[in-house]
């Protein structure tokens, strides 16, 4: 009944948007878009991402616009082509995670270093003080146009064994969803697995992996619980995210059309930070012994991080994870880093000439 509410409650927000841009839909033009959405197991995708481009922009345009949608999971796609495709124009929007091309751009990784945010709102104040940075780099190196910028709840670790500290890691392999999760997992002497969202409950199920990473309540909508039997909430990150536009495609649309998109799209964009919010805890009783709104009770055993987890997490980033990312992003991004995020934390990166 509560996420209901919460649908509902959205849904009015974007409407009371969507009536505030009403002039600028009375002639507008026929458009047809294909967008690419995020996974389509997750509330954030039922509640706000898919009522959005199939329901209330068409509405909000006077039937204008049509979006062909579907989430990536859908299309048979893992998650990291989701900017290709978009940058190729084979899609003209799309929503991804930045973790998941780490590993071309070590810029994506800067804004959701493991151990960077230790709360939600720490991690939106990070994201919008690097969000120059990244918008000039995804229009530069993609010819991409950043629209919203967000993220999952607390990303947090399911495992087949009993994990109740961090010391419990090593030895283990853990799914992890970009390099910087690697980096603070080996510090530990784990080892970090790359794998789809998708791949996971196989893997835990087969025993490939010991443990797995993701958002509170995205392991509990993909069923985890049924394989890994241990929750620990040490929250490691948040899962940035974005959505994006093909410019080149975007500058042939009206001018009526991109203002009703952008406009809408703030509101979207704060829709899902609030979500996340909520999620959190929502999530984890989820996972565990309830009370939760979205299902059955998963079972789970709960482990919480004590304070010498959260300060060796601290440790380890600040050690491990941010020198090795600055690193592989060079001089002129770990500059970038402190001229923005360092300021709004008091953290440094290293600057290498």
């Amino acid at each position: 009944m509560k996420q209901r509410m919460l649908a509902l409650l959205g849904a009015v927000a974007v409407a009371g948007s969507m009536a505030a841009t009403a002039a600028f839909a009375q002639n507008l033009p026929k458009t047809n878009v294909n967008v690419i959405g995020n996974i389509s197991i997750t509330t954030q995708f039922k509640q706000i991402e898919k009522p959005y481009w199939t329901e209330l922009l068409n509405k909000s345009s006077n039937g204008a616009i049509v979006a062909n949608f579907k989430g990536w999971d859908e299309m048979s796609l893992k998650g990291p082509e989701v900017f290709r495709l978009v940058q190729r124009g084979v899609a003209q929007f799309g929503t991804g995670q930045l973790g998941h091309v780490s590993g071309d751009a070590p810029i994506n990784d800067a804004t959701d270093l493991s151990g960077l945010s230790p709360t939600l709102d720490d991690f939106w104040k990070v994201t919008m003080a690097f969000r120059p940075v990244i918008e000039e780099f995804y229009a530069k190196e993609y010819g991409l146009k950043v629209l919203t910028m967000q993220s999952y709840q607390e990303q947090i670790f399911y495992c087949r064994k009993e994990v109740k500290s961090l010391a419990d890691f090593k030895g283990l392999k853990m799914r992890s969803s970009g390099v910087s999760q690697a980096d603070f997992l080996s510090a530990l002497g784990a080892t970090g697995v790359p794998l789809s969202f998708t791949e996971v409950q196989q893997a835990l199920q087969t025993g490939v992996i010991d443990c797995a990473i993701t958002g509170t309540l995205g392991g509990y909508s993909a069923k985890w619980y049924e394989s890994a039997k241990h929750l620990y909430t040490l929250p490691v990150n948040f899962a940035a995210g974005m959505t994006v536009v093909n410019i080149a495609e975007w500058n042939k649309m009206d001018p009526g059309i991109r203002k009703l998109i952008e406009d809408t799209m703030k509101v979207r964009e704060k829709e899902m930070f609030e979500l996340n919010k909520k999620e959190g805890e929502l999530g984890i009783n989820c996972n565990t012994s309830g009370p939760c709104s979205e299902g059955p009770n998963g079972g789970m055993a709960r482990h919480n991080a004590t304070a010498a987890d959260i300060a060796l997490l601290k440790k380890v980033m600040l050690e491990t994870v941010i020198p090795r990312w600055a690193e592989r992003c060079g001089a002129d991004c770990a500059k970038k880093f402190n001229d923005t995020i360092g300021k709004t934390t008091g953290l440094t990166a290293p600057v290498k000439s």
